[in-house]
């Protein structure tokens, strides 16, 4: 990515503005603006997230607003209250006051001199979630938005949960923000009371990850803030963005369908990344993308937005498995409309002899029930939820999964076959337990017999009718149920073979049903349903864009690199397997501020092979900050485990300043399974 400093405008930066907003609280803001925008006011974008402006997105927020600052907009990072130099306490993710405090920094905003009422949010992951929820709300001066990586759904489609199945990355996640939270405001900004605010922090954020447990099923917890309860509400523009080693691309999708006001999507190979530095790669120049939304939907200047194809999504080659794609080969193909006129569904029927039958083909499918009952191990190698694309956090070789699961595919491909959109699996089945769950996963089988995983879903089985409303299984009897596969835009090679995997278990990826499950799925009556595309098949690309440029990023010191790794261990003595995940950030320096941040954090997921009791996910996350003889340490742990009944937490928080620990707590929680 090429960085450059030579903009059309000379801009400032005001470091810490403080916003007031509901309840007496200020929260603070760091701003680019053009210079003369006192006298030539121009738009406000808003990025409004909890990741402290201070040191936390602080290479990303001066590489991206920066250059749009020096392009003839202000540009605005909010933290969030509770986050950052930002008043008051985060005790949960989007709530009401949360959305409020945004509607009322848009109306602040607004109304200074250098800006000339027009306001956009843009963001990625809760900024893109606070972008949809809050336009869905309708504030005047909030004109349109850019949500990047984000969902419509937060049960459907959230870090939460999956097809009504419990993810691992909830807890991750969980783990993340109960580190995030144990940070303090900087005294450089704030003064004196900055220890007041960080003894307020700590003892009142709380254990979301007890919450969120609280929450096994689609109530109005997770209604709140998903805009697909209301569609309609969203009354401006909308550019919605992911990737396909992301974990929220369906929004893309259901958002271009599902809305009715000027859109576009933008799907490319990337993780959870804006695209100017997306990985896997191609990264392209979407801050120029960017530039062109912005001057048609807050300038009035004609960019051609309304000539655009409502996807752009970029088709990506087969490829050899690989954990840590650099780059990912393929080509940018364009729909005018979503859905698309030119994607066909095309049926493959499980058949007998464990082949996929293309539906029409003559060719004999046969009834029979099939077994599978995975081992409680699975899954090891099914890399992220939400990849980051920042280490080997993509799925491997498929071989290491398909043994313990049911296998069909079909012959050798005699014609290149391309899909985009959702694969949707449905299975005839039954099973010998009331709570089960199923994985689906959809591959490529390449000729050396090496196998690229394409995309996958999952389904809690109680939830096969209502995420709202399951209902246990009654052993031995026959269902029909549809497993939705993630969206993804992909070539099947000619000689290549398309396979599906069927599995009970997909551990860590999702926490595992309480007792080992046999499924039947039935031959002749399971299919899955490929959404083919029928034009322009390996033809040439469809769209271009330029490499990516940015602004210059802060300048820092490196004292300690960072490292990513992902290791299974394996005890053959006590039949023990263990994912170990190491994510340090490293040790540096923002040299501006003179600001030392170090990270550092080990997940750890195990299971004891047959005991589906045994599964337990630990976190711990270490953060330290230092300037001077200021210095201050964090270290939170959560572990998560179960029985056939209940969920097991236990939490710790330990937080020094200097060689002094000033605050200790510890939680021990039991919350009931609830069909999960």
């Amino acid at each position: 990515m090429k960085s450059v400093s030579d903009f059309p405008h000379e801009i400032i930066e005001e470091e810490n503005v403080w916003i007031p907003v509901g309840d007496g609280l200020k929260l603070a803001a760091r701003i680019w603006r053009p210079k003369d925008s006192g006298d030539d006011p121009v738009p406000v974008i808003l990025e409004y997230i909890p990741y402290r402006k201070r040191f936390g997105s602080t290479v990303r927020d001066e590489i991206t607003h920066k250059y749009l600052a020096g392009h003839g907009y202000a540009c605005v990072r909010l933290d969030i209250r509770g986050s950052g130099e930002s008043e008051g306490v985060l005790t949960d993710e989007y709530l009401q006051s949360e959305l409020d405090d945004g509607v009322a920094a848009i109306h602040w905003l607004a109304e200074q001199d250098w800006c000339d009422g027009n306001v956009g949010m843009m963001g990625i992951s809760w900024g893109g979630f606070n972008g949809l929820m809050i336009a869905a709300m309708q504030p005047e001066p909030l004109k349109a938005i850019v949500t990047v990586c984000s969902s419509d759904d937060r049960y459907a489609d959230d870090i939460h949960h999956m097809g009504g199945t419990l993810l691992g990355d909830n807890l991750s996640w969980a783990g993340v923000m109960f580190s995030y939270n144990t940070m303090p405001p900087d005294p450089a900004l704030v003064g004196d009371r900055w220890k007041d605010m960080w003894m307020e922090r700590l003892k009142g954020s709380g254990l979301w990850l007890k919450t969120w447990l609280q929450h096994q099923r689609r109530d109005s917890y997770w209604r709140h803030g998903s805009v697909s309860e209301h569609y309609g509400d969203i009354k401006i523009p909308v550019f919605a963005v992911s990737g396909w080693a992301d974990g929220y691309t369906n929004t893309v999708f259901r958002l271009m369908e599902n809305l009715d006001v000027p859109r576009k999507g933008l799907v490319g190979p990337w993780g959870h990344t804006y695209p100017h530095i997306g990985s896997p790669g191609p990264a392209i120049d979407f801050l120029g993308e960017l530039l062109d939304w912005w001057d048609h939907w807050l300038k009035g200047k004609d960019r051609g937005m309304d000539d655009e194809n409502m996807l752009c999504a970029y088709m990506q080659d087969s490829a050899p498995p690989n954990p840590q794609y650099k780059y990912r080969k393929g080509r940018w193909v364009v729909e005018a409309e979503w859905p698309s006129p030119d994607i066909e569904p095309r049926a493959y029927t499980f058949g007998t002899g464990r082949h996929l039958i293309a539906e029409n083909s003559g060719e004999e499918t046969g009834e029979v029930g099939m077994k599978v009952q995975s081992p409680v191990t699975l899954g090891l190698f099914a890399g992220k939820w939400c990849s980051y694309a920042n280490g080997p956090d993509l799925a491997g070789d498929q071989r290491s999964e398909d043994g313990g699961g049911l296998i069909f595919q079909t012959h050798e491909l005699e014609e290149d076959v391309e899909i985009l959109g959702q694969p949707v699996v449905e299975l005839e089945l039954e099973s010998d337990q009331p709570l089960a769950m199923v994985a689906v996963r959809l591959s490529d089988f390449l000729p050396d017999h090496q196998i690229t995983r394409v995309t996958y879903g999952m389904l809690n089985l109680t939830h096969r009718d209502s995420r709202q409303h399951p209902e246990l299984l009654e052993p031995g009897k026959r269902y029909r149920v549809k497993v939705p596969l993630n969206h993804i835009a992909q070539r099947f090679e000619k000689g290549h073979r398309i396979r599906v995997s069927v599995s009970t278990v997909y551990w860590p990826m999702a926490w595992t049903p309480p007792e080992s499950t046999k499924l039947t799925v039935y031959t002749g009556k399971s299919r899955i349903i490929l959404p083919c595309r029928t034009k322009n098949i390996g033809g040439e690309e469809e769209a271009s864009f330029d490499p990516p440029v940015c602004a210059h990023p802060p300048s820092t010191t490196v004292y300690e690199p960072g490292a990513h790794r992902w290791l299974v261990h394996r005890d053959l003595a006590d039949q023990r397997s263990e994912l170990e995940v190491i994510d340090d950030r490293g040790l540096f320096r923002f040299d501006d501020i003179d600001l030392t941040v170090g990270t550092h954090a080990v997940e750890k997921y195990s299971a004891v092979t047959g005991d589906f009791t045994s599964v337990r996910g630990t976190t711990e996350w270490i953060r330290t900050l230092q300037r001077d003889d200021w210095k201050i340490k964090t270290r939170t742990y959560t572990c998560l485990t179960s029985d056939a009944n209940n969920f097991y937490i236990r939490a710790e928080l330990d937080a020094y300043e200097g060689d002094t620990r000033v605050c200790c707590f510890s939680w021990d929680e039991t919350i009931p399974r609830d069909h999960i």
